[in-house]
Formats: structure tokens, sequence, C-alpha cells
């Protein structure tokens, strides 16, 4: 017996709900009760999928890039602070400015700065030399304010200078609802905005940068005492990693105002999942929030409709 036309029209029908995944984020956003009865209609169907995990963060958004299907999606167009998602950025223009091998002279007051804001820091101090490819692992790792400063303070060359670049950036990549005030996320001079929806643009497009990458996805980074800096050992706080399979990065942050935020993206079966959490009131809660969403979303999908290839 021949399928053939069944085929079509299944076919048709995800054709159909690709497009509305990969049109206008207001088009997706505005979808969102509709992708709540398409899921249950898909499980109706057959999947093995159940509903979409609860997220308490007061925005989350997943997506995967290749096919733009939207997984989940929460407040994803709020303007709100991000705290340490910033330094993303921040590592992403460093990166499209400097040399890895560049020498960076840390100063006093690139501590100072991480010490009057009571902010993370990579324990610098001043008078140390360090090459940007060290000084990138201690902004993304740690968190390192003292780092992010020292790199600013060079590459703009300011702080002003580099925050122009930053927004630059951030309009070259389409993302209209973020403003950038500082290469760190810190509330001061003013706390700056963005959205779960630009932060995971944002995301797919810097875990495209394969130095950002690895970076992104290393736990645990160690620079070795020289005669130009004392020696440093810098753990990632992202505590996604190696807690879900195919993770890669990719930043924590916190603030008071932003509350505990993640990106994150997963690499799983030959497809990447990218997803962000904004503004969540638990520190742990949001890496257990996105283990449970990377591992629903990455469920195999239905098979296709079967089709036999008799004559």
């Amino acid at each position: 017996m021949h399928y053939g036309g069944i085929r079509f029209i299944v076919r048709a029908a995800l054709v159909t709900v690709v497009g509305l995944a990969t049109a206008s984020p207001a088009v997706a956003l505005s979808s969102a009760s509709s992708a709540s009865s398409a899921s249950s209609a898909s499980s109706a169907a057959g999947e093995r999928r159940t509903g979409v995990p609860a997220v308490p963060g007061r925005a989350a958004y997943m997506y995967d890039p290749a096919t733009g299907t939207v997984h989940l999606s929460k407040g994803a167009a709020r303007r709100m602070p991000v705290a340490s998602l910033t330094k993303v950025m921040t590592t992403y223009v460093v990166l499209r400015t400097a040399r890895l091998d560049d020498v960076v002279t840390i100063q006093a007051a690139d501590v100072r700065y991480a010490a009057a804001n009571g902010a993370t820091h990579a324990s610098l101090r001043a008078g140390e030399r360090l090459t940007v490819r060290d000084l990138l692992y201690a902004v993304m790792l740690p968190s390192g304010a003292d780092a992010s400063h020292a790199l600013a303070r060079v590459y703009g060359p300011g702080n002003t200078r580099f925050v122009a670049r930053m927004n630059a950036t951030a309009r070259s990549m389409g993302l209209a609802d973020t403003l950038y005030t500082n290469p760190d996320g810190l509330p001061k001079p003013a706390p700056g905005h963005s959205t779960a929806l630009d932060q995971a643009k944002l995301t797919d497009i810097a875990l495209r940068d394969p130095v950002l990458r690895t970076i992104a996805s290393t736990g645990r980074h160690i620079v070795n005492k020289s005669k130009i800096h004392r020696a440093h050992t810098w753990i990632n706080s992202n505590k996604l990693l190696g807690k879900a399979p195919g993770v890669i990065g990719l930043k924590t942050g916190y603030t008071r105002a932003a509350g505990y935020c993640l990106s994150f993206a997963a690499d799983i079966e030959g497809r990447r999942l990218v997803g962000v959490i904004l503004g969540e009131t638990n520190g742990d809660r949001r890496f257990s929030s996105a283990k449970r969403l990377l591992e629903w979303a990455g469920e195999p999908a239905p098979p296709e409709p079967w089709e036999s290839t008799a004559r």
C-alpha cells in the first residue's frame, strides 16, 4: 500500500509549524498559547515528550538555532538587567579587537573597581602582566570584574569607548532590546538591559567563535607563576558543565536587581540547543531548571511516517 499522500500532508503540517517557529520574535512570542496546544496535540500523536518543565525565573527562552524551533518562551521580550551575562559581549568584542598573545598590565584601578563595587573578581593584583587569552578566562570562568575592567581600559581604549563598541556590536547582531552601560553588568552607572530572547541570540552567535567556545566550556584554567604574574587557578561558575549531556557553556550572572541568570547551550544528537534563564531567585535552581529543559528538548522526535518502497 502506498502512503505518499499521507506523508505529504504530514510534511506540510510540519512545514507550517516550523514556519511559525522561525517567524519574527513577535510572531513566535504571540503564539505561546498555541505552542501549549500544539504540545498537547503532538503528545496525542504519539510523541514521547511530556509537558514543558517549569522554569521559576522571571524570563526564559530556549530554541534550536538551526531550525528556529522555539521550545520555551516565557517573558522572553521583557527588558531587564542581565548581570554578568554582559561579559559574553565583552569577551566577544575583545576577541575581535585584540590578539590573544597581547600582554596587558593590571593597574590598581582595575583591582579597586572590583573591590569598590563588591563584584566577583579573579584575584588580580596591580603590576601583574597577563595575556589577553588568560584574562578572557578570568572574565568568563570566575566572572572577574577586575579582568573585564582591564580589558575595556586597554581595548576601548577606556570604558566609554569600549561600551560603545559593545552596543554597536549588539545592533549589528539585531539585538534591538539590548543596551550595555559597562563591560561587566554591574548596576553602576546604570544597570543596562536586555531580554532572554536577545541573550539567546547572543549565545548562539558567541559560541560560533571557537576560542570563546573553548573558554566557556572549560571547567578549570590554571596560570602557572612566572616572572610577570602570580599563579592563578580559575574555576568556572557554570555548574551546568558536566551535569547535563553535551553542555558547552555559557555564562552565569547575579546582581540583586537582575537575580540569578544563566545562558547555556548543549550539543545533543547532532543539534544545538540554546537557552537563557533570567531573574531566578535561587542560584542552584537555574542549573537544575536548565538541565531539565535540555533533557526534555533533547528527547528524540517521533519518526517520520512510514512509506512503503514497494511498487
